[in-house]
Formats: C-alpha cells, structure tokens, sequence
C-alpha cells in the first residue's frame, strides 16, 4: 500500500487527535528545543497536523526540510542547518520562510510506509545526546500507535453506528410484523370460529347416533382437532412475531407429539410407510415440536418416492 493510500485511509488530514499535542510537546522538551511538529507528507504537500512553538500550516513538499530523506526512513539530526549541503538552500533555513538552524526529525512508519515525521527544531545551533535521539524515537512510535487506536476507533463507531442503525430497522420490521400478524390473526380468527361453530354443532347432532356412515365421525373428529390446531397456531403467531418471544417450553413427550403429529395427517397407527420408536420427554415448545414433526413426516411421505418410508426415532449424544 502507498503512503498515500496509508494517508488516505487514516484520514490523516482531517482533525487530529488530541493526544498527538501531548506528544508534540513531550518532543521539545525532550529535545531542549521552543518548536516542534508532527509532518505529513503528501506527494505534493506537507501538513502540520500537531505543532508547539508555532501554529501549524500547508507548505508545498519540495519547500520541506522533512520530505528530504524521507522515503530512506531514516532519522535525522543536524546542529546548524545553514552549513547543511541538504538543508542550507531550503526557504525554512535561507530566510525566505523561516530561519531554521538546529534540525531532527524521526520517520512516522505506518503500515510498512514513510508518511512523515515527527521533527523538532530551533533558530540557534543546538546539540541533541544518543539518549535524546532514542527518546525521539519511542516519541514516533507513540504517534503511530496513537493514529492506529484513532482508526479503530473510528472502525468500532462507525460499527456501533451500523449496529444502532440495524437496531433500529429491526425494530421497524417487527413493529411492522406484529401489526401484520395481530391484523392476519383477526383476520383468520372470525371465520375459524364460524367454522368451529358449525363442526361442534354437527358434532352434538350426530352424536349418538348409528345409522351413520363411521367416515362422518372421522371427518368430524379430523375437522375438530384440525380447527383446534389452527386456533392454537393463529395465537403463537401474535407471540413469535414479536422480537424477542420466548418458546413455552414445558416437559413434552414427544411419543405423544408424534402421535398427534400421525393422527393430523390421517396416517393410521399400522400404516407401514411411518413407524415411531420409542421417544424421550424434553423440555420444549409443544407447539413447534408438533410443527416439526408434522412438516417432516409430510415430507417425508410425499417426496419419498412410489414406497415411501418414514422411520422416527431418538438417541443420545453427550447430554442431549
């Protein structure tokens, strides 16, 4: 990656951080110097992002003392720029800008590229020890740790912010999806009664009596636990359409769920093509297990081909 995709990237050019004024400081008093600055380098400009001893400005690159050296990635310290054959020429250090004499800077190294420099300076000669060097350089890597935290933070706001603008449209949608289901629900519910109405009346009509084909009681009973199904199904809609519905989890014994699950489909109890083994009690929503249940043996026997055959059965792994 270019230096100036690094720039780009950290958005280095926009505000900076507040924590690189401490460290600019720390760098002139380290050095025994009144200026200091944090550079960077552009392939055109240099901005002063952080600065002590001056206000901070933009000056073009080749008018810069740091963008010289700068792609070595080495550090520098000269003690009378004015003598410097590197330096003695630049405007910072002839008058025309500044008259710049003592002179260091350590690279700022992001991402493997030089992107600029942490430099220090005066208007007189001046002398910096090994020691003081070495401090300028923990200085540079405090900034470029510094920048690193800045943009992840910037990352995890920016992924907070996606988090709440996703909380919020979940939120919209289930509003949406309970309005629906409360609407479906009252919707389904009127006729369902009228149908309930008019198989219970049937039912108490017929009852008792003999002279009737036994096929009316079978379709009387199916219509019954069918209508009762749907009445149970109509009311969990209302509560699994809301966010955060809890299952209503109770001991369920599911040799009885897949006998009713049987007894929805009209597959008789010596029917070959569907066996049920035997069968634990778990804790679970009775409800959606008998959903399951059904929907698998359905399947099962539908698309199982011309000799279909559903096997049912449990065993245990671990604790489950």
């Amino acid at each position: 990656m270019a230096a100036e995709d690094v720039i780009e990237q950290y958005r280095l050019l926009d505000t900076a951080p507040e924590a690189l004024q401490s460290v600019v400081e720390l760098a002139a008093f380290v050095a025994e110097v009144p200026m200091a600055s944090i550079n960077i380098l552009t392939h055109d400009r240099q901005y002063q992002i952080a600065a002590v001893g001056f206000d901070p400005g933009v000056c073009r690159r080749e008018d810069s003392m740091c963008a010289l050296g700068l792609s070595a990635g080495l550090p520098v310290a000269v003690e009378d720029a004015s003598v410097d054959a590197r330096y003695r020429n630049n405007p910072f250090v002839t008058g025309e800008v500044g008259s710049v004499r003592f002179y260091a800077n350590h690279p700022l190294i992001l991402q493997g590229e030089p992107i600029g420099t942490l430099c220090v300076f005066d208007f007189v000669t001046h002398h910096i020890d090994d020691h003081q060097r070495e401090l300028l350089a923990v200085l540079a890597d405090r900034i470029v740790d510094i920048l690193e935290l800045e943009r992840q933070a910037s990352r995890l706001e920016a992924a907070l912010h996606r988090t709440e603008q996703l909380s919020e449209e979940l939120r919209r949608s289930n509003d949406r999806l309970s309005a629906f289901a409360g609407q479906i629900s009252h919707d389904l519910a009127a006729p369902l009664t009228a149908v309930v109405m008019s198989l219970e009346l049937l039912h108490e009509q017929f009852e008792g009596r003999t002279d009737l084909p036994p096929i009316v009681d079978n379709c009387l009973e199916t219509g019954l636990r069918g209508t009762s199904r749907m009445e149970e199904m109509i009311r969990d809609i209302l509560a699994y359409a809301r966010l955060g519905g809890e299952l209503r989890r109770t001991r369920v014994d599911l040799a009885e769920v897949a006998a009713a699950a049987r007894l929805d489909l009209g597959v008789a109890e010596d029917d070959p093509r569907l066996t049920v083994g035997p069968l634990p009690v778990v804790q679970a929503d009775p409800s959606q297990l008998r959903l399951v249940f059904q929907n698998l043996m359905s399947n099962g026997l539908k698309f199982g081909g011309d000799q279909p055959r559903v096997d049912v059965s449990a065993h245990r792994e671990g604790d489950a």
